[in-house]
């Protein structure tokens, strides 16, 4: 509760960006708190005078009390101060202090000049009586002086070394002996600029950046190292010379090795291996061949970022990966230009610093997720850099000079193209990357996932077994996705269960006596012959450990990812008329989609459920359009026997999964087979799904996303599929395996649609009674 009174004289700051202030003030006296009054708006409290109450005037007494003291704080002070410069005008003017100043003011100003640590000066400043401050104060003097003397011995043997280096060197000035460690700073700086201008000079860099960076050696000679600018100017001298003007690595052009590097590395993906092989096939054939700029587009987790790392190691690259998601500066790709305080070079050049290359492949990674500030677009910026008509003088703003990306091979990866603006877009060359199948998953798991997953849990496959039918399961109960992420995590779990089972044996195997072991060794073979792959969720005895392999079942599967996620469902919910299962796409994968429909007594509406986009809606309301106006052909009638089937009935269509929105015309075929299904009371075939946007004239036009729909049809145990006939040529796309597990119906109308969707066909119904009754 001890503080000090202080007289403010001088008040330096602003409130932008934000409220800071420095203030000038000089010390009164000590004062301690007697009553705090109030708090806010500010403290007020009631205080006592501390010291320097009659203005020394006991000065003769105090003197004599405090002679010794004194003078023994006085000689302190004197010899610290004479080991430092005297030349430095602020170590003189305190010399001048300590002879003009009262002792008693003397132990306060030392202390708020050496150097203490905060509790030492609260200390001091607690301190009233002035023996006591003294006495407090000396310590810390005598501290200060010990150190810097042994600072000064430290010194004494590098100015030594300074001295005989200086003696050897032929291109120093000999009889230039550096005094002063400033001196030697200055002259280190001086060698340092002298060997920056070297490497520029020598650098392979282009005619316009070195014309810009002797201009700047220049500038900086003449510059005071004080100034803000030397340092600036510096770091981007140092930068020009790290940059790999005309440095780079040669590309492995043998496609046979290039083939089988791939192929181990990834499974399927066949789309992307003919590229790669396609551009090392005219590397061969022509040496100064730009580099591509790619895209791969495809869900996650299909390895779009982890084949791009592949792809350098086939061509021998250096690899560099730079993130775009959620970047909202252009300053990140071009970057700050040298007048802003921290600017520094984009991520492209920097980069390239990296890597110490100029023909990397370089991961832009995410790129449909850029975002969009005041700071700029910097999808926008990115069109020079993927422009190959541009990249050959792409100039960064911190540089200012022309910088050739022309041989960066640059791939960039996204979920999907409808956030990539068209003009960036148009400038790379789109590869689609599509979800695997089960087959494909399963080869992945076996040939990548599982011995990763080993490694990293310090199993071997003496250990643990899963077999096809088990990583089937997962694949099928516990996982719903369209690339192998959940997969690898599923697989990851169970490696720890079993590590927990394996540790577990090994602790109780240290446990037997050695005459036990002996007599243990000598039956062990009659065990192992006899003894079988035990499941780990076996109810055997638990104090043994298990007998290994640890095979994995599905009763495994349950006991440690727990019951499955995932079900069949498809033949149960198409027990009813007025359920139809369509196919939908999604930037994760296709879906299967369910529709259902019901009706009931009302006023003629048609209700629409399940977060649905104005497209889909506009499809719905075409289905029931062409329903009643092709009833009477079908015989389909409401409740009441009307063939108007909007009269007092209403309808309900609802799409579940009600918190994912969904729009698109796709889903049109599927809606008119629903409500065929309702009001013919018929049902629709459990294993067809379908897809097709519809006219009102009947026609089925094509839609997108097959590929990813028929896989997701496959993955959902569906046997036959409905397609727009002009939609056949996406088969081909799509692996041999599926196409031979699948029907696929082509239609170019809604009445074949209808046939292919009923068990029996849903023919049109003959007009021979009504013309008959005319009669």
């Amino acid at each position: 509760r001890i503080g000090t009174a202080a007289l403010a004289v001088q008040v330096v700051g602003s409130n932008w960006p934000k409220p800071h202030y420095t203030l000038l003030v000089t010390g009164l006296c000590r004062f301690q708190i007697l009553q705090l009054l109030k708090e806010k708006p500010y403290p007020v409290a009631e205080v006592e005078q501390l010291d320097r109450l009659e203005q020394f005037t006991n000065q003769h007494k105090s003197e004599e009390e405090l002679g010794e003291l004194s003078e023994q704080f006085y000689k302190y002070a004197v010899q610290l101060v004479e080991m430092l410069d005297m030349s430095v005008p602020a170590v003189a003017k305190l010399r001048r202090l300590l002879d003009n100043l009262p002792r008693e003011a003397l132990p306060d100003i030392l202390t708020s000049i050496i150097r203490t640590s905060n509790q030492e000066k609260l200390q001091i400043l607690d301190a009233v009586r002035l023996e006591e401050r003294f006495k407090m104060t000396i310590p810390l003097l005598v501290r200060q002086i010990e150190g810097l003397k042994l600072l000064q011995k430290t010194r004494k043997p590098k100015q030594d070394d300074d001295k005989r280096v200086v003696a050897i060197r032929p291109n120093r000035r000999i009889n230039h002996i550096p005094s002063t460690t400033e001196d030697e700073e200055e002259e280190e700086d001086h060698d340092d600029v002298v060997m920056l201008e070297k490497k520029i000079r020598t650098s392979s860099m282009s005619e316009q950046a070195l014309k810009v960076c002797l201009k700047e050696i220049k500038r900086l000679k003449k510059m005071p190292q004080s100034m803000p600018e030397y340092a600036l100017t510096r770091n981007y001298l140092e930068l020009m010379v790290e940059l790999p003007w005309n440095k780079s690595t040669k590309d492995r052009l043998e496609i046979r090795a290039a083939r089988i590097l791939l192929d181990n590395d990834h499974y399927a993906m066949e789309k992307l291996k003919k590229r790669v092989l396609e551009y090392l096939a005219v590397r061969q054939l022509k040496n100064n061949l730009k580099g591509p700029i790619l895209c791969f587009v495809g869900p996650p987790g299909v390895g779009k970022t982890s084949v791009g790392r592949s792809i350098a190691k086939t061509l021998g690259r250096e690899f560099h990966r730079i993130a775009l998601g959620g970047v909202c500066d252009q300053s990140d790709i071009r970057g700050h230009r040298r007048t802003y305080v921290g600017s520094m070079p984009g991520r492209i050049i920097n980069g390239l610093k990296t890597v110490g290359v100029n023909n990397p492949v370089f991961l832009l990674d995410e790129v449909d997720k850029l975002g969009k500030s005041l700071q700029g677009d910097p999808a926008a910026a990115l069109l020079e850099v993927l422009d190959p008509e541009q990249n050959h003088s792409f100039t960064d703003h911190y540089l200012n000079v022309a910088f050739d990306l022309s041989q960066v091979l640059f791939i960039a990866t996204a979920n999907t193209t409808a956030t990539i603006p068209p003009a960036l877009l148009d400038r790379m060359e789109i590869i689609q990357v599509p979800g695997y199948t089960q087959e494909e998953k399963i080869e992945i798991a076996h040939r990548h996932l599982i011995p990763k997953q080993l490694e990293q849990h310090g199993l071997t496959p003496q250990q643990i077994q899963i077999p096809q039918v088990t990583t089937l399961d997962i694949i099928t109960r516990y996982t719903r996705e369209a690339g192998v992420r959940s997969l690898d995590r599923k697989l990851g779990a169970i490696c720890r269960a079993v590590a927990v089972k394996v540790a577990e044996g090994q602790h109780k195997e240290t446990k037997p006596d050695r005459a036990e072991v002996g007599e243990g060794e000598d039956c062990k073979e009659h065990v192992t012959e006899d003894a079988k792959p035990e499941s780990i969720s076996d109810t055997a005895d638990l104090a043994l450990p298990p007998e290994m392999p640890i095979l994995i079942d599905f009763h495994a599967l349950k006991d440690i990812l727990g019951p499955p996620m995932y079900e069949t469902e498809v033949s149960e919910r198409l027990s009813q008329p007025g359920v139809a299962i369509g196919l939908a796409w999604t930037p994760l994968g296709g879906e299967i989609m369910f529709v259902e429909a019901s009706r009931m007594d009302g006023e003629g509406q048609l209700t629409l459920t399940g977060q649905l986009g104005d497209v889909m809606k506009e499809s719905a309301h075409l289905a029931i359009s062409w329903l009643r106006s092709n009833a009477k052909r079908y015989q389909l009638t409401n409740a009441s026997g009307s063939f108007d089937l909007l009269d007092n009935t209403d309808i309900h269509l609802h799409f579940p999964a009600g918190a994912v929105t969904k729009d698109g015309p796709s889903a049109g075929v599927t809606i008119v087979t629903c409500l065929a299904s309702l009001f013919s009371g018929r049902l629709v075939c459990s294993d067809v799904a379908m897809t097709g946007e519809i006219t009102l004239r009947g026609l089925v036009l094509p839609v997108g996303g097959i590929k990813d729909k028929v896989l997701a049809a496959h993955r959902a145990g569906l046997k036959r599929i409905i397609i727009p006939r002009r939609n056949e040529k996406d088969l081909e796309e799509i692996a041999m395996n599926v196409r031979q597990d699948l029907t696929f119906v082509m239609a170019s109308c809604l009445d074949e649609v209808l046939n292919a969707a009923f068990d029996g066909g849903f023919a049109v119904k003959p007009r021979v009674e009504r013309l008959n009754s005319k009669l």
